[in-house]
Protein backbone atom coordinates (compact mmCIF):
# COMPACT_ATOMS: atom_id res chain seq x y z
CA UNK A 1 0.00 0.00 0.00
CA UNK A 2 1.40 3.46 -0.73
CA UNK A 3 2.80 5.36 2.22
CA UNK A 4 0.28 8.16 1.91
CA UNK A 5 -3.51 8.01 2.25
CA UNK A 6 -5.55 7.57 -0.85
CA UNK A 7 -8.33 10.09 -1.33
CA UNK A 8 -11.71 9.67 -2.93
CA UNK A 9 -12.35 12.69 -5.14
CA UNK A 10 -15.79 14.18 -5.62
CA UNK A 11 -17.88 12.83 -8.47
CA UNK A 12 -17.29 15.90 -10.62
CA UNK A 13 -13.55 15.68 -10.23
CA UNK A 14 -13.44 12.03 -11.20
CA UNK A 15 -14.65 12.84 -14.68
CA UNK A 16 -11.35 14.35 -15.68
CA UNK A 17 -7.81 13.34 -14.72
CA UNK A 18 -6.44 15.28 -11.79
CA UNK A 19 -2.78 16.12 -11.43
CA UNK A 20 -0.95 14.19 -8.77
CA UNK A 21 -0.48 16.15 -5.57
CA UNK A 22 2.59 14.26 -4.44
CA UNK A 23 5.18 11.85 -5.85
CA UNK A 24 4.23 8.20 -5.98
CA UNK A 25 5.12 6.14 -2.95
CA UNK A 26 7.92 3.63 -3.17
CA UNK A 27 6.97 0.30 -4.64
CA UNK A 28 8.01 -1.39 -1.40
CA UNK A 29 5.02 0.18 0.35
CA UNK A 30 2.49 -1.43 -1.97
CA UNK A 31 0.65 -4.58 -0.91
CA UNK A 32 2.06 -7.74 -2.45
CA UNK A 33 0.00 -9.34 -5.18
CA UNK A 34 -0.68 -12.35 -2.97
CA UNK A 35 -1.94 -10.01 -0.26
CA UNK A 36 -4.48 -8.44 -2.60
CA UNK A 37 -5.58 -11.88 -3.73
CA UNK A 38 -5.97 -13.04 -0.13
CA UNK A 39 -7.95 -9.91 0.76
CA UNK A 40 -10.25 -10.54 -2.21
CA UNK A 41 -10.90 -14.12 -1.10
CA UNK A 42 -11.35 -12.95 2.48
CA UNK A 43 -13.86 -10.28 1.42
CA UNK A 44 -15.95 -12.80 -0.49
CA UNK A 45 -15.95 -15.41 2.29
CA UNK A 46 -16.65 -12.79 4.95
CA UNK A 47 -19.55 -11.39 2.92
CA UNK A 48 -21.00 -14.88 2.47
CA UNK A 49 -21.22 -15.10 6.28
CA UNK A 50 -22.79 -11.72 7.02
CA UNK A 51 -26.41 -12.88 6.75
CA UNK A 52 -26.87 -16.71 7.10
CA UNK A 53 -27.11 -16.37 10.90
CA UNK A 54 -30.20 -14.21 10.28
CA UNK A 55 -31.93 -15.69 7.23
CA UNK A 56 -31.46 -19.30 8.38
CA UNK A 57 -33.37 -18.36 11.53
CA UNK A 58 -36.12 -16.65 9.50
CA UNK A 59 -36.74 -19.88 7.60
CA UNK A 60 -37.15 -21.84 10.86
CA UNK A 61 -38.63 -19.14 13.08
CA UNK A 62 -41.90 -21.03 13.60
CA UNK A 63 -40.10 -24.19 14.76
CA UNK A 64 -37.68 -22.27 17.00
CA UNK A 65 -40.53 -20.24 18.52
CA UNK A 66 -42.53 -23.38 19.27
CA UNK A 67 -39.60 -25.22 20.88
CA UNK A 68 -38.49 -22.26 23.00
CA UNK A 69 -42.11 -21.17 23.75
CA UNK A 70 -41.83 -17.70 22.22
CA UNK A 71 -44.84 -15.45 21.75
CA UNK A 72 -45.23 -13.29 18.64
CA UNK A 73 -43.86 -10.32 20.58
CA UNK A 74 -40.80 -12.26 21.76
CA UNK A 75 -40.23 -13.50 18.21
CA UNK A 76 -40.41 -9.85 17.14
CA UNK A 77 -37.73 -9.05 19.72
CA UNK A 78 -35.62 -11.83 18.24
CA UNK A 79 -35.89 -10.34 14.75
CA UNK A 80 -34.89 -6.94 16.21
CA UNK A 81 -31.71 -8.30 17.78
CA UNK A 82 -29.62 -8.09 14.55
CA UNK A 83 -29.92 -4.32 14.04
CA UNK A 84 -29.53 -3.73 17.79
CA UNK A 85 -26.25 -5.65 17.83
CA UNK A 86 -25.12 -3.94 14.64
CA UNK A 87 -25.70 -0.53 16.22
CA UNK A 88 -24.16 -1.31 19.61
CA UNK A 89 -21.13 -3.25 18.48
CA UNK A 90 -20.66 -1.52 15.13
CA UNK A 91 -19.83 1.79 16.79
CA UNK A 92 -16.77 0.14 18.37
CA UNK A 93 -15.33 -0.96 15.01
CA UNK A 94 -13.27 2.20 14.25
CA UNK A 95 -11.68 2.15 17.72
CA UNK A 96 -10.84 -1.55 17.39
CA UNK A 97 -9.49 -0.98 13.88
CA UNK A 98 -7.18 1.80 15.12
CA UNK A 99 -5.79 -0.45 17.83
CA UNK A 100 -5.53 -3.81 16.11
CA UNK A 101 -5.89 -3.11 12.39
CA UNK A 102 -8.99 -3.69 10.21
CA UNK A 103 -7.93 -7.16 9.04
CA UNK A 104 -7.40 -8.39 12.61
CA UNK A 105 -10.82 -7.12 13.66
CA UNK A 106 -12.54 -8.77 10.69
CA UNK A 107 -10.72 -12.02 11.53
CA UNK A 108 -12.01 -11.79 15.11
CA UNK A 109 -15.47 -11.01 13.74
CA UNK A 110 -15.50 -14.18 11.66
CA UNK A 111 -14.39 -16.17 14.73
CA UNK A 112 -17.27 -14.66 16.74
CA UNK A 113 -19.74 -15.66 14.03
CA UNK A 114 -18.36 -19.21 14.14
CA UNK A 115 -18.65 -19.39 17.93
CA UNK A 116 -22.19 -18.01 17.95
CA UNK A 117 -23.42 -20.43 15.29
CA UNK A 118 -21.90 -23.35 17.20
CA UNK A 119 -23.40 -22.31 20.53
CA UNK A 120 -26.89 -21.33 19.33
CA UNK A 121 -28.15 -24.89 18.70
CA UNK A 122 -27.08 -25.85 22.23
CA UNK A 123 -29.40 -23.29 23.85
CA UNK A 124 -32.24 -24.71 25.93
CA UNK A 125 -34.08 -21.42 26.51
CA UNK A 126 -34.78 -18.08 24.91
CA UNK A 127 -32.10 -16.23 26.91
CA UNK A 128 -29.34 -18.61 25.87
CA UNK A 129 -30.49 -18.56 22.27
CA UNK A 130 -30.46 -14.74 22.25
CA UNK A 131 -26.99 -14.64 23.85
CA UNK A 132 -25.49 -17.01 21.27
CA UNK A 133 -27.19 -15.09 18.47
CA UNK A 134 -25.82 -11.84 19.87
CA UNK A 135 -22.27 -13.26 19.79
CA UNK A 136 -22.58 -14.12 16.11
CA UNK A 137 -24.20 -10.76 15.39
CA UNK A 138 -21.38 -8.94 17.19
CA UNK A 139 -18.96 -10.45 14.69
CA UNK A 140 -21.24 -9.48 11.82
CA UNK A 141 -21.53 -5.93 13.18
CA UNK A 142 -17.84 -5.06 13.23
CA UNK A 143 -17.31 -6.73 9.86
CA UNK A 144 -20.22 -4.77 8.38
CA UNK A 145 -18.57 -1.49 9.36
CA UNK A 146 -15.09 -2.43 8.19
CA UNK A 147 -15.89 -3.91 4.79
CA UNK A 148 -15.98 -0.46 3.09
CA UNK A 149 -12.78 0.43 4.97
CA UNK A 150 -10.98 -2.70 3.75
CA UNK A 151 -12.09 -1.98 0.18
CA UNK A 152 -11.00 1.65 0.38
CA UNK A 153 -7.62 0.69 1.83
CA UNK A 154 -6.58 -2.18 -0.40
CA UNK A 155 -8.48 -1.25 -3.59
CA UNK A 156 -8.78 2.58 -3.62
CA UNK A 157 -9.00 2.66 -7.42
CA UNK A 158 -11.67 -0.07 -7.58
CA UNK A 159 -14.15 0.95 -4.89
CA UNK A 160 -17.22 0.41 -7.09
CA UNK A 161 -16.26 -2.99 -8.47
CA UNK A 162 -14.98 -4.40 -5.16
CA UNK A 163 -18.02 -3.08 -3.28
CA UNK A 164 -20.13 -4.80 -5.92
CA UNK A 165 -18.16 -8.02 -5.49
CA UNK A 166 -18.66 -8.34 -1.76
CA UNK A 167 -22.25 -7.05 -1.96
CA UNK A 168 -22.91 -9.78 -4.51
CA UNK A 169 -21.33 -12.38 -2.21
CA UNK A 170 -23.40 -11.06 0.70
CA UNK A 171 -26.60 -11.44 -1.31
CA UNK A 172 -25.56 -14.93 -2.37
CA UNK A 173 -24.92 -16.02 1.22
CA UNK A 174 -28.24 -14.55 2.28
CA UNK A 175 -30.19 -16.37 -0.42
CA UNK A 176 -28.39 -19.69 0.07
CA UNK A 177 -29.22 -19.70 3.78
CA UNK A 178 -32.86 -18.88 3.04
CA UNK A 179 -33.23 -21.54 0.35
CA UNK A 180 -31.21 -24.40 1.84
CA UNK A 181 -31.90 -24.23 5.57
CA UNK A 182 -35.29 -26.03 5.47
CA UNK A 183 -34.19 -28.78 3.02
CA UNK A 184 -31.00 -29.37 5.00
CA UNK A 185 -32.99 -29.49 8.22
CA UNK A 186 -35.29 -32.11 6.69
CA UNK A 187 -32.29 -34.10 5.44
CA UNK A 188 -30.78 -34.01 8.93
CA UNK A 189 -33.87 -35.53 10.52
CA UNK A 190 -36.02 -32.43 10.94
CA UNK A 191 -34.07 -31.03 13.90
CA UNK A 192 -33.91 -27.24 13.59
CA UNK A 193 -30.82 -27.20 15.82
CA UNK A 194 -28.83 -29.08 13.20
CA UNK A 195 -30.35 -26.97 10.43
CA UNK A 196 -29.05 -23.79 12.08
CA UNK A 197 -25.74 -25.22 13.28
CA UNK A 198 -24.61 -26.46 9.88
CA UNK A 199 -23.87 -22.87 8.81
CA UNK A 200 -20.92 -22.86 11.21
CA UNK A 201 -18.98 -24.77 8.54
CA UNK A 202 -19.11 -21.76 6.20
CA UNK A 203 -18.07 -19.48 9.06
CA UNK A 204 -15.04 -21.68 9.80
CA UNK A 205 -13.88 -21.30 6.19
CA UNK A 206 -14.19 -17.51 6.45
CA UNK A 207 -11.71 -17.30 9.33
CA UNK A 208 -8.85 -18.88 7.35
CA UNK A 209 -7.91 -16.19 4.76
CA UNK A 210 -7.83 -13.46 7.42
CA UNK A 211 -5.32 -15.24 9.67
CA UNK A 212 -2.25 -14.34 7.53
CA UNK A 213 -3.52 -10.74 7.30
CA UNK A 214 -3.76 -10.11 11.04
CA UNK A 215 -0.27 -8.58 11.14
CA UNK A 216 -0.17 -7.34 7.57
CA UNK A 217 1.92 -4.18 7.54
CA UNK A 218 0.09 -2.95 4.45
CA UNK A 219 -3.15 -2.87 6.42
CA UNK A 220 -2.01 -0.81 9.42
CA UNK A 221 -4.08 0.25 12.38
CA UNK A 222 -5.61 3.70 12.11
CA UNK A 223 -4.66 6.71 14.17
CA UNK A 224 -7.20 8.53 16.33
CA UNK A 225 -8.15 10.69 13.34
CA UNK A 226 -8.69 7.58 11.22
CA UNK A 227 -5.64 8.26 9.00
CA UNK A 228 -3.36 5.29 8.25
CA UNK A 229 -0.49 5.39 10.74
CA UNK A 230 2.15 4.94 8.05
CA UNK A 231 0.91 8.12 6.40
CA UNK A 232 1.95 10.06 9.47
CA UNK A 233 5.58 9.11 9.34
CA UNK A 234 8.02 12.03 9.22
CA UNK A 235 7.78 13.76 5.88
CA UNK A 236 4.45 12.18 4.92
CA UNK A 237 1.85 14.51 3.48
CA UNK A 238 -1.17 15.27 5.63
CA UNK A 239 -4.64 14.89 4.09
CA UNK A 240 -5.83 18.00 2.33
CA UNK A 241 -9.09 17.97 4.27
CA UNK A 242 -7.50 17.50 7.68
CA UNK A 243 -4.25 19.44 8.09
CA UNK A 244 -1.81 18.29 10.71
CA UNK A 245 -2.97 19.40 14.15
CA UNK A 246 -6.51 20.14 12.95
CA UNK A 247 -9.24 17.81 14.17
CA UNK A 248 -11.78 16.84 11.50
CA UNK A 249 -15.24 18.26 11.91
CA UNK A 250 -17.54 15.83 13.78
CA UNK A 251 -19.43 13.79 11.24
CA UNK A 252 -22.71 14.24 13.11
CA UNK A 253 -22.71 17.90 12.06
CA UNK A 254 -23.04 16.92 8.40
CA UNK A 255 -26.52 16.96 6.86
CA UNK A 256 -25.34 14.52 4.23
CA UNK A 257 -24.17 12.11 6.95
CA UNK A 258 -27.57 12.27 8.65
CA UNK A 259 -29.42 11.76 5.37
CA UNK A 260 -27.24 8.77 4.61
CA UNK A 261 -27.74 7.36 8.12
CA UNK A 262 -31.53 7.69 7.81
CA UNK A 263 -31.48 6.10 4.36
CA UNK A 264 -29.34 3.26 5.68
CA UNK A 265 -31.67 2.80 8.65
CA UNK A 266 -34.87 2.70 6.62
CA UNK A 267 -33.49 0.26 4.06
CA UNK A 268 -32.20 -1.91 6.92
CA UNK A 269 -35.67 -1.81 8.51
CA UNK A 270 -37.20 -3.21 5.32
CA UNK A 271 -34.43 -5.78 4.91
CA UNK A 272 -34.70 -7.20 8.42
CA UNK A 273 -38.47 -7.24 8.37
CA UNK A 274 -38.22 -9.17 5.10
CA UNK A 275 -35.61 -11.62 6.36
CA UNK A 276 -37.36 -12.18 9.67
CA UNK A 277 -41.02 -12.24 8.68
CA UNK A 278 -41.48 -12.84 4.94
CA UNK A 279 -41.43 -16.65 5.15
CA UNK A 280 -44.08 -16.49 7.88
CA UNK A 281 -46.24 -14.15 5.76
CA UNK A 282 -46.22 -16.67 2.93
CA UNK A 283 -46.78 -19.63 5.26
CA UNK A 284 -49.81 -17.92 6.80
CA UNK A 285 -51.13 -17.38 3.26
CA UNK A 286 -51.04 -21.15 2.67
CA UNK A 287 -47.63 -21.48 1.02
CA UNK A 288 -45.66 -24.60 2.15
CA UNK A 289 -42.70 -23.98 4.47
CA UNK A 290 -40.11 -25.16 1.93
CA UNK A 291 -41.59 -22.94 -0.78
CA UNK A 292 -41.69 -19.98 1.60
CA UNK A 293 -37.97 -20.45 2.19
CA UNK A 294 -37.33 -20.54 -1.55
CA UNK A 295 -39.37 -17.35 -2.00
CA UNK A 296 -37.17 -15.62 0.57
CA UNK A 297 -34.17 -16.98 -1.31
CA UNK A 298 -35.52 -15.47 -4.54
CA UNK A 299 -35.82 -12.12 -2.78
CA UNK A 300 -32.26 -12.34 -1.53
CA UNK A 301 -30.76 -13.73 -4.74
CA UNK A 302 -31.90 -10.67 -6.68
CA UNK A 303 -29.07 -8.91 -4.94
CA UNK A 304 -26.45 -11.15 -6.55
CA UNK A 305 -26.43 -9.55 -10.01
CA UNK A 306 -27.83 -6.18 -8.93
CA UNK A 307 -25.34 -5.76 -6.08
CA UNK A 308 -22.61 -5.81 -8.69
CA UNK A 309 -24.36 -3.58 -11.22
CA UNK A 310 -25.79 -0.90 -8.91
CA UNK A 311 -22.49 0.23 -7.28
CA UNK A 312 -20.81 0.52 -10.68
CA UNK A 313 -23.77 2.49 -12.03
CA UNK A 314 -23.90 4.71 -8.93
CA UNK A 315 -20.24 5.71 -9.21
CA UNK A 316 -20.88 6.91 -12.76
CA UNK A 317 -23.75 9.21 -11.78
CA UNK A 318 -23.50 12.67 -10.27
CA UNK A 319 -26.71 12.12 -8.27
CA UNK A 320 -27.85 8.70 -7.06
CA UNK A 321 -31.42 9.89 -6.37
CA UNK A 322 -32.94 8.25 -9.48
CA UNK A 323 -31.66 4.83 -8.36
CA UNK A 324 -33.09 5.43 -4.89
CA UNK A 325 -36.53 6.25 -6.32
CA UNK A 326 -36.51 3.27 -8.72
CA UNK A 327 -35.71 0.83 -5.91
CA UNK A 328 -38.30 2.40 -3.61
CA UNK A 329 -40.99 2.14 -6.27
CA UNK A 330 -40.30 -1.59 -6.63
CA UNK A 331 -40.75 -1.91 -2.87
CA UNK A 332 -44.07 -0.09 -2.89
CA UNK A 333 -45.45 -2.31 -5.65
CA UNK A 334 -44.12 -5.47 -3.97
CA UNK A 335 -45.67 -4.67 -0.58
CA UNK A 336 -48.97 -3.73 -2.20
CA UNK A 337 -49.06 -7.08 -3.98
CA UNK A 338 -48.12 -8.88 -0.77
CA UNK A 339 -51.09 -7.20 0.90
CA UNK A 340 -53.64 -7.93 -1.84
CA UNK A 341 -52.60 -11.36 -3.16
CA UNK A 342 -49.78 -12.86 -1.07
CA UNK A 343 -50.04 -16.38 -2.45
CA UNK A 344 -51.33 -15.69 -5.97
CA UNK A 345 -48.48 -13.41 -7.00
CA UNK A 346 -45.90 -14.68 -4.52
CA UNK A 347 -43.06 -15.04 -7.02
CA UNK A 348 -43.60 -11.56 -8.49
CA UNK A 349 -43.68 -9.92 -5.06
CA UNK A 350 -40.56 -11.81 -4.03
CA UNK A 351 -38.67 -10.50 -7.08
CA UNK A 352 -39.84 -6.90 -6.60
CA UNK A 353 -38.93 -6.88 -2.91
CA UNK A 354 -35.55 -8.37 -3.81
CA UNK A 355 -34.91 -5.47 -6.18
CA UNK A 356 -35.99 -3.02 -3.49
CA UNK A 357 -33.57 -4.57 -0.97
CA UNK A 358 -30.69 -3.64 -3.27
CA UNK A 359 -30.77 -0.26 -1.55
CA UNK A 360 -28.17 -1.85 0.75
CA UNK A 361 -25.27 -2.02 -1.74
CA UNK A 362 -26.30 1.43 -2.97
CA UNK A 363 -26.01 2.78 0.59
CA UNK A 364 -22.57 1.19 0.99
CA UNK A 365 -21.43 2.72 -2.28
CA UNK A 366 -22.65 6.15 -1.28
CA UNK A 367 -20.69 5.87 1.98
CA UNK A 368 -17.54 5.58 -0.13
CA UNK A 369 -18.60 8.46 -2.38
CA UNK A 370 -19.65 10.94 0.30
CA UNK A 371 -16.12 11.45 1.64
CA UNK A 372 -12.87 12.39 -0.08
CA UNK A 373 -10.55 10.53 2.29
CA UNK A 374 -10.11 7.09 3.77
CA UNK A 375 -10.33 8.70 7.20
CA UNK A 376 -13.67 10.21 6.27
CA UNK A 377 -14.96 6.86 5.01
CA UNK A 378 -14.09 5.23 8.34
CA UNK A 379 -15.97 7.89 10.31
CA UNK A 380 -18.90 8.06 7.91
CA UNK A 381 -19.25 4.27 7.71
CA UNK A 382 -19.34 3.92 11.50
CA UNK A 383 -21.79 6.81 11.90
CA UNK A 384 -24.16 5.95 9.06
CA UNK A 385 -24.32 2.23 9.83
CA UNK A 386 -24.52 2.52 13.63
CA UNK A 387 -27.16 5.28 13.59
CA UNK A 388 -28.92 3.52 10.73
CA UNK A 389 -29.16 0.23 12.59
CA UNK A 390 -30.44 2.06 15.68
CA UNK A 391 -33.20 3.51 13.50
CA UNK A 392 -34.07 0.05 12.20
CA UNK A 393 -34.44 -1.64 15.60
CA UNK A 394 -38.16 -0.90 16.22
CA UNK A 395 -39.31 -2.09 12.79
CA UNK A 396 -39.19 -5.90 13.13
CA UNK A 397 -40.39 -5.71 16.74
CA UNK A 398 -43.31 -3.47 15.77
CA UNK A 399 -44.27 -5.86 12.99
CA UNK A 400 -44.38 -8.73 15.50
CA UNK A 401 -46.54 -6.74 17.91
CA UNK A 402 -48.93 -5.60 15.17
CA UNK A 403 -49.17 -9.13 13.80
CA UNK A 404 -50.03 -10.56 17.20
CA UNK A 405 -52.58 -7.91 18.19
CA UNK A 406 -54.23 -7.22 14.81
CA UNK A 407 -54.68 -10.90 14.03
CA UNK A 408 -53.29 -10.67 10.49
CA UNK A 409 -50.74 -9.17 8.16
CA UNK A 410 -52.74 -6.24 6.76
CA UNK A 411 -51.53 -3.59 9.23
CA UNK A 412 -47.88 -4.77 9.36
CA UNK A 413 -47.59 -4.84 5.55
CA UNK A 414 -49.17 -1.39 5.30
CA UNK A 415 -46.48 -0.16 7.70
CA UNK A 416 -43.75 -1.71 5.54
CA UNK A 417 -45.11 -0.03 2.43
CA UNK A 418 -45.45 3.33 4.17
CA UNK A 419 -41.80 3.33 5.20
CA UNK A 420 -40.72 3.29 1.55
CA UNK A 421 -41.78 6.93 1.12
CA UNK A 422 -39.39 8.50 3.68
CA UNK A 423 -36.71 6.09 2.48
CA UNK A 424 -36.94 7.58 -1.03
CA UNK A 425 -36.86 11.14 0.34
CA UNK A 426 -33.77 10.78 2.54
CA UNK A 427 -32.06 8.58 -0.04
CA UNK A 428 -32.45 11.31 -2.64
CA UNK A 429 -30.92 13.81 -0.23
CA UNK A 430 -28.03 11.44 0.55
CA UNK A 431 -27.43 10.91 -3.17
CA UNK A 432 -26.58 14.55 -3.89
CA UNK A 433 -23.15 15.23 -5.42
CA UNK A 434 -21.32 16.41 -2.29
CA UNK A 435 -19.07 15.11 0.46
CA UNK A 436 -19.02 15.54 4.21
CA UNK A 437 -15.86 17.62 3.78
CA UNK A 438 -17.82 20.07 1.61
CA UNK A 439 -20.02 20.77 4.62
CA UNK A 440 -17.14 21.54 6.96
Amino acid sequence: MPDEPKTLEPAAARRSPAPEQSPPAPATGRPARWTLGLVSVGLVLAALNLRPAITSLGALLEEVSATLHMSGTVAGVLTSVPPLCFAVFGITAPRLARRFGPAAVVCAGMAAILAGLLLRPLATGTAGFLAASALALMGIAVSNILMPVIVKRYFPDRVGSMTGLYSMALALGTSLAAALTVPMTDALGGDWRLGLGVWAVLAALAVLPWLPLVKDRNGPALTRQGVPAQAQAPGAAAPATAPTGTAPRPVYRSRTAWALACFFGLQATGAYITMGWMPQIFRDAGVPASTAGVLLAVTMVMGVPLAFVIPRLATRMRHQGPIVVALGTCGLVGYTGLLLAPAGGAWVWAVLLGVSNCAFPLALTMIGMRSRTGAGVVRLSAFAQSVGYLISIPGPLLVGVLYQHSGGWGVPIALMAGLMVPQMIVGTLAGRDRTIEDES
